[in-house]
């Protein structure tokens, strides 16, 4: 669980995000990207929730991911055979 803060900077109105009860893993990973990227833990953390959480993404149509699929044979070889099944 976490808790949000509202602080004033200046005229600007900026939040804090607490989060609570994480993983020594993940604050030790944390840890090494910042350092990784030439940033602070709480810098990479901005930056991790910025691209998981405002990165556009490109959600592709149905019609685009069928056009994308490889041909797999003739009309034929997906042919019902006999009677359909009750």
């Amino acid at each position: 669980m976490g808790a949000l803060l509202r602080a004033r900077k200046g005229n600007a109105h900026v939040a804090q995000l607490i989060v609570r009860n994480l993983n020594d893993g993940i604050i030790r990973r944390l840890k090494v990207r910042a350092a990784q990227n030439g940033r602070s833990a709480e810098a990479e953390h901005r930056e991790l929730l910025k691209s998981a959480l405002l990165a556009p993404r490109h959600q592709r149509s149905l019609k685009e991911l069928l056009l994308a699929m490889p041909a797999a044979g003739e009309d034929a070889d997906f042919a019902l055979g006999g009677e359909p099944a009750e």
